[in-house]
C-alpha cells in the first residue's frame, strides 16, 4: 500500500513512471482497498512550500481542467473509493487536483493517459491472469510496470508476458536511479533504447556511409590517391 501511494499519487502523479492503473486480484482486493484508504486519509494536500505537505498542486490550469474532467467522467463509469481534499489553500486560484482513488470495471474505459494523482483500481480473479495482461498490453503504452508478490515462479511468469519497458519487484515503480536503473519504455512510451543503459550513447550517433565507384576515374587507383593528396 506505502508503494502505490508513492507510484500513484506523489508529484502529484505527473511522473511519467507513475501509477495509473492498479490490479488487485480479488482474493485480498477488499483488505488492500481498505488500508489504501486509510492511507489516502493520512494524506497532507496543501501548499508544496509547507514542510508537512505530502501533494501539492499540479502544474497548471490546462493540465487541472483536463483532470477535473476525468474524474467526473470515472465517477460516473466506476466507484470512487476515496478523495483527498486539499487544506488550508485557495482553492479558486490555485491548480490541485484531488488525489483520488476509483474502481472501475477495466482498463480499456480509460481513452488516453492522465497525468495526476487519479489511481484506477481494477479486480481481477487468478484464473483470468492472462486476459489481465493482455488487456494492459493492447493499450499500446509500455513505460513503466510495477508486481507485488512474494510468489517468484507467479512474477516471473508476469514479468515475461507484461510489455513494458521498466518492471519493478516488490517496490514503488517511479524515481528510477541513473546508472542503476536503465529507464526506457515500448510502443506509446518509446522507442526502447534506455536511459543511462550500456548502448544508450550510441543512439545520438548518426551514422554515414560513403561509396565511391572509382571506375569513373578511369579505374586507376592512383589517380585517386594523387587528388586526395592534392586536396
Amino acid at each position: 500500500v506505502t508503494d502505490v501511494v508513492n507510484s500513484a499519487f506523489m508529484s502529484a502523479g505527473q511522473r511519467c513512471s507513475a501509477l495509473r492503473v492498479l490490479y488487485l486480484q480479488n482474493d485480498i482486493a477488499d483488505k488492500i482497498i481498505e488500508l489504501l484508504k486509510g492511507a489516502m486519509q493520512e494524506l497532507v494536500i496543501s501548499n508544496p512550500e509547507k514542510y508537512e505537505t505530502d501533494i501539492g498542486s499540479v502544474i497548471d490550469a490546462r493540465a487541472q481542467s483536463g483532470l477535473l474532467e476525468h474524474l467526473e467522467y470515472v465517477a460516473q463509469i466506476g466507484k470512487v473509493i476515496y478523495q483527498a481534499q486539499p487544506t488550508n489553500v485557495d482553492i479558486k486560484n490555485s491548480t490541485f487536483v484531488p488525489p483520488t482513488a476509483v474502481e472501475i470495471k477495466s482498463i480499456n474505459q480509460l481513452k488516453k493517459e492522465q497525468f495526476g494523482p487519479i489511481l484506477h483500481i481494477i479486480r481481477f480473479n487468478r484464473k483470468d491472469l492472462s486476459h489481465a495482461i493482455d488487456e494492459i498490453n493492447s493499450t499500446g503504452y509500455g513505460l513503466t510496470f510495477g508486481i507485488h508478490s512474494r510468489n517468484e515462479t507467479f512474477y516471473n511468469q508476469v514479468v515475461a508476458k507484461i510489455n513494458a519497458g521498466n518492471i519493478y519487484i516488490n517496490r514503488n515503480q517511479i524515481g528510477a536511479i541513473v546508472g542503476v536503473n536503465p529507464f526506457g519504455g515500448h510502443g506509446m512510451s518509446g522507442t526502447g533504447p534506455k536511459a543511462g543503459g550500456p548502448h544508450y550513447l550510441m543512439r545520438f550517433i548518426n551514422e554515414k556511409t560513403i561509396s565511391n565507384n572509382i571506375t569513373a576515374i578511369g579505374g586507376n587507383a592512383s589517380l585517386l590517391v594523387q587528388g586526395e593528396q592534392g586536396t
